[in-house]
């Protein structure tokens, strides 16, 4: 803690009296605490807020007071207020308090560029203190090396650090951007359900059992999908909402089981209509909140681009470093690793050579996450000869084509994957994005949105053996590929796009399917019955049949913008009461067990398993 001032457990009690806690009695604040300057010279202000620092030179006490717009310094002097002074030695970090005082100018040279309020400081006349505090169990400091389990656990103290007071601050303005924005082109903000029914939709949802209606359930809403439909079927033609979302899935980094849309829906649009929308939209919620000025134009890209040159569907193309298919140089050749992969690939790296074999090794490690065997690499030394223990299988017109295909050079290093597609892409692909690290080839502070178009409109579930829907099932196939969906269901195209920012898809939408008979098509392509069709998603069937308009829309995740926008590492770090990554709430218990009473009311019976407290979780956490 930062409190530089000593005192004897007898001096503490002497200073007692001065702890009385007094209410406003009529004060008002004048100013925020990052709000003077010298144009406020000789003014009388009143600012609260909580002690950041407390500083006892002797004569004089200084008093960093902190909202969450700044802070700003405050002097007690006992030739200015010496019952004011006398009473601030009881003063400690975090308390709560107002003050009354004169701005003046700091001393020459004292001045603090770095601080909005760094040319003034406030001397006190008058002061109240509101509360006090106990000892944080970690400082409220941007630089705090607390566990982030003790800063969830106590996440009201953490919010009150400036960095993530800013955090919000600026999500704030992100939402007011988008309302405006949105406003302005006729859109309506119009809530949907937050109970609804459980529809096979992707995710897994989150269940609500019904008191009222025992043993049956609502559940959470993975995204406000089939409603937004409803709404432009009901002719209320333009529809958004900033709104939760549910999805009991396993988290990461940037994923919570609760999350935040920007949900779009409008009737009659094509995709360009949409994606240009769209583009408007983040580039004004950009300017707005950061000042950062997008391109006139986001440059687009087809998914089988991606795949082949990126690995995967959301490439950040803020640097070069590509795949190149080289299976043809090696069919039929004596490296049978190689000639009989399913997929091969090779990722060429400038400068690789200076890798250690520890790094080989560890980056063979990480990509075994992916579900790949291992790491073939070569590197080409500064005299041009290849060093790598697969070489001596290489015949040397397979060499020629391979340096002539990759533009190999000295100093080069070159990794291979060799395994089914899926493995092979994301292996190699995410493997990529640590290297772009590693090399320092990633511009931070740059910003490279790119569209992502024609996906596949289904794929294989080899696990469930049937095909799923690559965005969802109300996607629409693009125009003359609805038979394509019985025939070749792999080989129809979806009329959906991707918005992805710096190799994270911030938003993601789709013309839909506005018939019954293509809506009916699409659930018989998932292997959806006719009888489950009716019962998951009857009602939308029916509606459809009432004149339902061509509609299309977009959704974006509000909180990954946020990271985005305040270079925030967790999405943790913008929603203001997070779920540890094992979806727990360690400042709140949550979820916790239930009374025996409240399970009869609804029906339930829970097995023994299932009553186990799942704060043990944090044992497994800390």
């Amino acid at each position: 803690m930062t409190d530089q001032t000593t005192m004897t457990a007898g001096e503490e009690r002497d200073y007692d009296e001065y702890r009385v806690i007094q209410d406003l009695g009529g004060w008002k604040r004048s100013h925020n605490c990052s709000q003077l300057s010298a144009a406020n010279l000789g003014q009388e202000v009143t600012l609260m807020g909580w002690v950041q620092f407390r500083r006892d030179h002797g004569g004089l006490i200084f008093i960093d007071l902190r909202d969450r717009e700044g802070l700003t310094q405050t002097v007690f002097s006992p030739e200015v207020a010496p019952e004011a002074h006398e009473r601030a030695h009881a003063i400690r970090i975090e308390y709560v308090c107002a003050l009354r005082g004169i701005v003046r100018s700091r001393p020459e040279g004292m001045a603090n560029p770095n601080m909005p309020t760094g040319e003034i400081e406030v001397y006190v006349t008058d002061w109240k203190l509101l509360n006090t505090s106990e000892t944080p169990p970690f400082p409220i400091e941007d630089r705090v090396d607390a566990a982030e389990m003790l800063r969830l656990k106590y996440r009201y103290l953490d919010l009150r650090r400036p960095r993530l007071a800013r955090n919000f601050i600026l999500r704030n303005k992100a939402a007011q951007s988008v309302r405006r924005y949105l406003d302005a082109l006729g859109f309506l903000e119009i809530e949907t359900p937050v109970l609804t029914k459980s529809t096979p939709e992707g995710a897994r949802d989150f269940l609500v059992p019904s008191r009222m209606s025992q043993g049956m359930f609502y559940a959470l809403p993975q995204s406000p999908q089939i409603f937004k439909q409803l709404l432009m079927v009901a002719g209320l033609d333009r529809y958004f909402q900033i709104v939760k979302c549910f999805r009991d899935e396993d988290l990461r980094a940037d994923r919570q089981p609760e999350f935040t849309q920007i949900d779009i829906e409008m009737s009659f649009p094509d995709e360009e209509q949409v994606m240009g929308m769209a583009e408007g939209l983040i580039r004004t919620l950009f300017s707005e909140t950061i000042g950062a000025a997008l391109p006139a134009a986001f440059p687009r890209m087809t998914y089988r681009q991606a795949m082949d040159d990126y690995g995967v569907d959301k490439p950040d193309v803020r640097f070069e470093l590509k795949l190149s298919d080289v299976k043809d140089i090696f069919a039929g050749g004596g490296f049978k690793v190689f000639a009989n992969a399913p997929c091969l690939k090779a990722m060429r790296v400038p400068g690789g050579l200076e890798l250690s074999r520890k790094e080989i090794d560890d980056y063979t490690e990480f990509v075994k996450i992916y579900g790949a065997q291992g790491l073939a690499w070569i590197k080409v030394k500064e005299d041009g000869e290849w060093q790598s223990p697969i070489v001596k299988f290489f015949s040397d017109e397979e060499k020629a084509k391979l340096a002539e295909r990759l533009g190999m050079t000295p100093g080069d290093i070159v990794f291979f994957q060799a395994a089914p597609a899926d493995v092979t892409n994301a292996s190699l692909g995410n493997l990529r994005l640590k290297l772009g690290e590693r090399f320092g080839l990633i511009d931070e502070k740059a910003f490279a949105p790119l569209w992502v178009t024609d996906f596949p409109l289904l794929e294989y579930d080899a696990e469930d053996k049937r095909w799923v829907a690559k965005h969802h099932p109300f996607t629409s196939p693009q125009p003359g590929q609805m038979d394509t969906i019985a025939s070749d269901p792999g080989g129809a195209l979806a009329r959906a796009y991707d918005l992805v920012l710096n190799g994270s898809e911030i938003g993601g939408g789709s013309i839909r399917i506005h018939t019954p008979a293509a809506q009916k098509a699409m659930f018989q392509a998932l292997g959806i019955a006719e009888a489950e069709a009716e019962e998951k998603f009857g009602f939308f069937i029916e509606a459809l049949k009432f004149g339902a308009p061509p509609h299309g829309g977009i959704a974006f995740g509000l909180d990954r913008i946020i990271m985005i926008l305040t270079g925030a590492k967790s999405i943790r770090d913008v929603i203001a009461f997070p779920k540890t990554q094992k979806a727990t709430c360690l400042m709140t218990d949550a979820p916790n067990v239930v009374g025996k009473r409240q399970l009869r009311e609804l029906g339930i019976q829970l097995r023994e398993k299932a009553q186990e407290n799942p704060s043990d979780d944090k044992k497994d956490e800390a």
